[in-house]
């Protein structure tokens, strides 16, 4: 279970292939990538900063991902996520899963990112015409989140 935070790019296809590296029961790879957009709130955004508290934030994502190896068959689950300033364009999130089906892989995927975005402890800050702003919780965000039950338990270990 693969979990990164890191300031540096990732490279989508050199992801997915080292996932599926010597896996031929490997019927599916969901995958979604997040990028930064130039506009947030109707304003222009031109870059955004996003900060974590190190090791908490990993401990977090794996709880996640370990939710959602409880819920589906999956094979396996790589997320990564940057750090740093990052500008419109830029990617910030990848979460890829591989299992034997798609539905399996789908559900995970969008799983995974919905607990994401409202479960890791990042924080966002929007650089604006404006100046700079901190970026408010979704809560749209938290309904997609909602849907899938209670959030995962944080590990401690």
């Amino acid at each position: 279970m693969p979990v990164r935070v890191q300031i540096q790019d990732f490279d989508l296809t050199a992801e997915v292939a080292a996932l599926r590296a010597g896996r031929p029961h490997v019927g599916a790879v969901a995958c979604f990538v997040g990028t930064v957009r130039d506009l947030n709130q109707g304003t222009g955004v031109s870059s955004m900063t996003l900060e974590h508290y190190p090791g908490m934030t990993e401990k977090a994502l794996e709880a996640i991902v370990a939710q959602a190896r409880a819920r589906w068959t999956l094979d396996d689950v790589l997320v990564v996520h940057r750090v740093g300033e990052l500008a419109p364009l830029d990617q910030i999130v990848l979460v890829a899963v591989t299992s034997a089906h798609r539905g399996e892989a789908l559900a995970a995927c969008e799983f995974v990112i919905d607990w994401l975005k409202t479960q890791a402890p990042f924080w966002k800050k929007e650089v604006t015409p404006e100046g700079a702003r901190w970026v408010d919780a979704r809560e749209a965000d938290d309904a997609a989140a909602a849907r899938w039950g209670e959030p995962p338990a944080s590990r401690t270990d």
